[in-house]
């Protein structure tokens, strides 16, 4: 039986950010940490990046693998739907969670991501307390509720 959210994760997690604009980075931080979350927050800045981090290619050999990648797609170099097809390809990296964290609300992007597999299609908030509410919900369902994949 699932233990009862207590609104902080019973373990330090690890989150793939994968983002490019610096303000949404520092949003992503302040509403993770508002809501308790004891993590690590690796951030990169385009799909490119993402990969050679999942894949722990030369520049991230020492990387951890991360307990949760949340997604932009609009990114430089690789764009998010194709970070997804990526990873639903590669035998080692298609059981990560992937939350899909963006400003689109175009539905052609919202089926795009299902149709590689995203496990999640949020709109990205612009407001801190919206975010905030976000945070917690990933929080709650995602790092309290659901038993993610070992490694």
């Amino acid at each position: 039986m699932t233990q009862p959210s207590t609104g902080e994760s019973t373990q330090p997690i690890d989150i793939l950010l994968v983002e490019d604009n610096p303000a949404d980075v520092r949003l992503t931080e302040l509403a993770l940490g508002e809501v308790g979350l004891t993590n690590t927050l690796h951030v990169v800045e385009d799909g490119r990046e993402a990969l050679a981090f999942l894949r722990r290619e030369p520049e991230y050999a020492d990387a951890v693998r991360p307990d949760l990648v949340l997604l932009d797609l609009d990114l430089p170099r690789v764009h998010g739907t194709e970070v997804l097809e990526a990873l639903n390809a590669d035998d080692d990296l298609r059981q990560l969670p992937v939350i899909v964290l963006t400003s689109s609300t175009a539905d052609e992007d919202v089926a795009a991501s299902y149709e590689r597999h995203a496990n999640a299609y949020v709109e990205k908030p612009v407001d801190m307390d919206e975010f905030v509410g976000v945070a917690r919900v990933i929080e709650e369902f995602w790092l309290s509720t659901v038993k993610l994949p070992p490694e």
